[in-house]
């Protein structure tokens, strides 16, 4: 009997297991599926930067570049008020120019933006609370690693994480902000195309990069105290 009772807990037990490490599983595929990762790896941003479409890819990058350009010589609020108002001008005109038109040609087409104006522009509240749960989901998990790194939970990982936090204020004391979204937004159209033209060279040299950093840290891992700690938990 008491045989019995113990498979029955322990097969419930392995059963919790499963279960909570289904959920876990679940949790991890939709916060990658939601990621930044996921976003530029999504077929219409992927067109984009690979330029298969040039005059949409073209546009797109345009229009970007200009906006950071402009950011970085004009404040938000003058960029913003800039841009409203180029926007109000083009529709303002083409509203008094099909007027005009209609009322030489006598038609009655009526409004010219009619169809936008009844089209539905607002936001669904599934829609709301879909976007609020993929944000939690964000911040949760940042929060968690910097509670991890910062109280060094694991002494290589913050040891990491203070050699990245070192380098940048080297890149801080060249460039500011905007200045690194100018260069992120050219590399970002510019490095794709000549890697899908380049990708068995790149990958080699990528190869060996990783290789070298990985066998680095892992000398150090190896004369750092509790280094042998993480190696068993692992």
């Amino acid at each position: 009997m008491d045989t019995q009772s113990s498979q029955i807990s322990s097969s419930q037990g392995l059963t919790d297991g499963q279960n909570s490490a289904a959920k876990e599983s679940k949790l991890s595929d939709s916060f990658l599926s939601s990621s930044p990762v996921s976003l530029i790896q999504s077929p219409q941003v992927n067109d984009l930067i690979h330029w298969r479409d040039p005059k949409k890819s073209g546009v797109v990058f345009g229009l970007s570049l200009l906006l950071l350009l402009s950011l970085a010589a004009f404040s938000v609020i003058s960029v913003i008020s800039y841009m409203l108002l180029a926007l109000l001008c083009v529709t303002i005109t083409f509203r008094i120019y099909k007027s005009v038109v209609q009322a030489v040609q006598k038609s009655t087409e009526g409004h010219p933006f009619r169809e936008l104006i009844e089209k539905d522009v607002t936001i669904p509240p599934e829609t709301f609370r879909k976007h609020v749960d993929t944000s939690l989901t964000h911040i949760n998990r940042a929060l968690k690693q910097m509670s991890r790194l910062f109280l060094v939970e694991d002494l290589v990982d913050s040891l990491k994480l203070a050699v990245v936090m070192w380098m940048l204020t080297y890149v801080g004391a060249v460039f500011n902000g905007i200045t690194i979204l100018i260069l992120a937004d050219i590399l970002l159209f510019a490095v794709p195309p000549v890697y899908e033209k380049n990708k068995t060279q790149i990958d080699h040299y990528i190869d060996l990069v990783r290789t070298q950093v990985n066998n680095t840290i892992a000398k150090l891992q190896e004369k750092l105290p509790g280094a042998m700690k993480r190696t068993k938990t692992e």
